[in-house]
């Protein structure tokens, strides 16, 4: 399969199904940022293997652990793995007859199950939190930020055309892990979050 196939030069895509629409279509937009979402997952994960190396070294008590690394690293894969089928599902109009996985609602109840368990690890979040900490945490802040952004265009696009529920909610939810997942990063480290305080001008 070439990578390259000069249909979309002249500012078109196809959805699957086969109709063609232009790239700046809100569909296209709803699930571009949905992809970018996910290329934001795997830098996160990236920098997350790093942790590991680096371990007590710089960071207090033992450190960031392969454990800690396996279970962030299993959950992030299946996260990915979930927005192919988002990013499937968005492409594909609700009438087509073309066989595509869709997003279910338990795609969510998943994710709030994850959260529920990182959440039992973490102290009580009391104060707001700057975007930051381990360059994993910030990373995964940004997936957060841009997953929030995937969230916005889905909710867009549902005003237009139909679209499963569980596509928009999927994208609330996610955005809800990502910022656990980066204060848990952070915790099992041992770096202190980052707090955000108002500055006297």
């Amino acid at each position: 399969m070439k990578v390259y196939t000069r249909t979309g030069d002249d500012g078109t895509t196809a959805l699957f199904g086969g109709e063609r629409v232009a790239k700046t279509h809100p569909r296209i937009d709803a699930y571009g940022t949905v992809d970018e979402t996910n290329a934001c997952l795997g830098l996160a994960r990236a920098h997350l293997k790093s942790m590991v190396s680096l371990g007590s070294t710089i960071y207090q008590g033992d450190g960031f652990s392969e454990a800690d690394f396996a279970h962030a690293d299993s959950l992030l894969d299946r996260v990915q793995h979930d927005l192919f089928v988002l990013g499937g599902d968005l492409a594909s109009p609700h009438d087509t007859k073309y066989p595509v996985p869709r997003m279910t609602l338990d795609h969510t109840a998943a994710l709030e199950a994850e959260i529920d368990r990182l959440d039992e690890d973490l102290p009580p979040l009391k104060h707001f939190i700057l975007p930051g900490g381990s360059a994993a945490a910030a990373a995964l802040h940004v997936a957060r930020t841009t997953c929030r952004r995937a969230e916005r265009l889905t909710v867009d696009l549902a005003h237009l055309e139909p679209i499963a529920e569980a596509c928009p909610r999927y994208l609330n939810r996610l955005s809800d892990l990502l910022f656990t997942l980066a204060r848990w990063g952070n915790h099992r480290a041992g770096i202190t979050e980052p707090i955000w305080a108002p500055v006297e001008r």
